[in-house]
């Protein structure tokens, strides 16, 4: 039995979890989620400011607003940490999700006879794209956590969003050909089939997963089943899980800050077409996949020698992640000679090192609760990492129109962006370090990313 098991009151043990074959499996749903996303976050924010002629807020507001609904992560993990089905929880959002994008596609054409009507199709299918993904993405988090023996979860949790970040990748790409030439008919085509193809694949890889032997600590029969506030006041008494919700939300803030404007950059600055800007998005999550990789062998091989190595690569990646802005920055005033592609890899490739290290040590801390309330927690970083990513996409969008209304030129608000958004990664970094030196002596979880038991 893991010698973590004994630490967490009411639970006599812990059966076998999933194998590797399975969290591959759940790595496909972890694609399917990020292909339907990166269309209505990237593809489409980009149609409306560059195709539409919209003002860069509008799409921020909209994907705000997805953002924002999502701050009800907490009671969808509750749902599925109390009872009932985490797949049907996962293919219900899904659905929901893959429906509500094609309908966000579709107001392109409204657009064009009356705004106000567009507008409010858009807000009605960014509030479902939100309920989509926080009833789907939590649901999901909270299996691989519980089902997950404890040596294997930060490998599972590397696996799983590589396989996301390659499916984001393909979708990149795939559509990025597709799109071109341009059409809003073209656009809506595309993502009502990739919503279909994510779907299926989705259900077919969640067949049978949870019929599986399960990790998840046994309670004792008398024990009664928490309530949403109890299980929620259980969580924030931690303090290692408030600190790392603060490093979660600022860490997102900083990550999402450019995540609306970078395709504008692209097509405004370097005069890409939107199948061109697409890719050029395919291009930064190559580079987040192949991070992810590097985090995840050098953790998975140095681990047992060096176990603060994951703090290590959450530092670098946050200090690597401001360098990259820095030079977007100076992209801006130089554009178009400049080379942009390698500066969008280096970006992608040091939001990975930072992303899957906190990842692996959210997947830890995620099973700590008393309550056996893992998706509650990861409900909470959820919620956390959803407003920063709403907060992030407005503040960009905002700051970008401002800055063109102040200075006349795209290029000195572009830079003024980048340069923000370099300024929260080195506030992330030392909101790093202060989680490193902190230490819950009654519950410590080693979060080492090596593939070994927690001490």
């Amino acid at each position: 039995m893991p010698r973590n098991a004994a630490k967490i009151p009411s639970f006599r043990g812990y059966r076998s979890g999933l194998g590797w074959l399975d969290i591959v499996r759940l790595g496909l749903v972890q694609a399917a989620l990020g292909a339907i996303v990166v269309l209505t976050n990237s593809t489409l924010n980009r149609v409306m400011i560059v195709e539409l002629g919209l003002a860069a807020v509008i799409p921020g507001l909209l994907v705000g607003i997805h953002y924002g609904v999502q701050i009800t992560r907490p009671v969808w993990g509750h749902r599925s940490d109390t009872g009932g089905s985490r797949t049907a929880w996962i293919l219900l959002g899904l659905a929901i999700l893959a429906l509500s994008g094609t309908l966000a596609a579709a107001t392109t054409f409204l657009f064009a006879y009356s705004q106000a009507l567009a507008l409010t199709v858009a807000f009605l299918a960014y509030i479902l794209i939100g309920v989509g993904i926080g009833a789907s993405g939590t649901s999901l988090l909270a299996l691989i956590a519980t089902r997950t023996v404890p040596e294997r979860r930060a490998t599972a949790a590397t696996i799983t969003w590589m396989m996301m970040i390659f499916g984001i990748i393909v979708t990149s790409i795939v559509t990025g050909i597709l799109l071109d030439p341009y059409s809003h008919g073209q656009l809506v085509r595309v993502t009502a089939a990739t919503g279909l193809v994510a779907f299926l694949i989705s259900w077919l890889a969640l067949a049978g997963v949870e019929k599986k032997p399960a990790i998840l600590p046994v309670k004792e029969p008398s024990q009664p089943v928490a309530s949403f506030g109890q299980s929620l006041r259980e969580v924030w008494a931690d303090r290692e899980a408030r600190l790392f919700t603060l490093f979660i939300f600022m860490s997102m803030l900083a990550y999402s800050t450019q995540d609306l404007i970078l395709e504008p950059f692209a097509g405004l600055l370097f005069g890409m077409t939107p199948g061109q800007s697409t890719q050029l998005s395919g291009v930064q999550h190559a580079g987040i996949f192949i991070g992810m990789a590097v985090v995840g062998l050098g953790g998975f091989a140095l681990g047992r020698r060096f176990p603060a190595l994951p703090k290590f690569f959450i530092l670098a990646g946050c200090l690597g992640s401001a360098v990259a802005l820095g030079l977007l920055s100076l992209a801006a005033m130089f554009a178009p000679h400049w080379a942009l592609k390698p500066n969008v890899f280096l970006l992608g490739f040091m939001n990975g090192m930072f992303a899957v290290a906190a990842i692996g040590t959210m997947m830890a801390l995620a099973t700590r609760g008393t309550t056996g309330n893992a998706g509650m927690r990861m409900g909470v970083w959820g919620a956390a990492q959803a407003v920063s990513f709403g907060l992030g996409g407005l503040i960009g969008s905002v700051a970008l129109d401002l800055g063109r209304q102040f200075t006349g030129a795209d290029s000195s608000a572009f830079a003024m962006v980048f340069a923000i958004e370099a300024g929260l990664f080195l506030v992330s970094a030392l909101l790093a370090v202060s989680i490193r030196s902190q230490k819950s002596p009654a519950t410590t979880t080693h979060c080492s990313l090596s593939a070994q038991p927690a001490e």
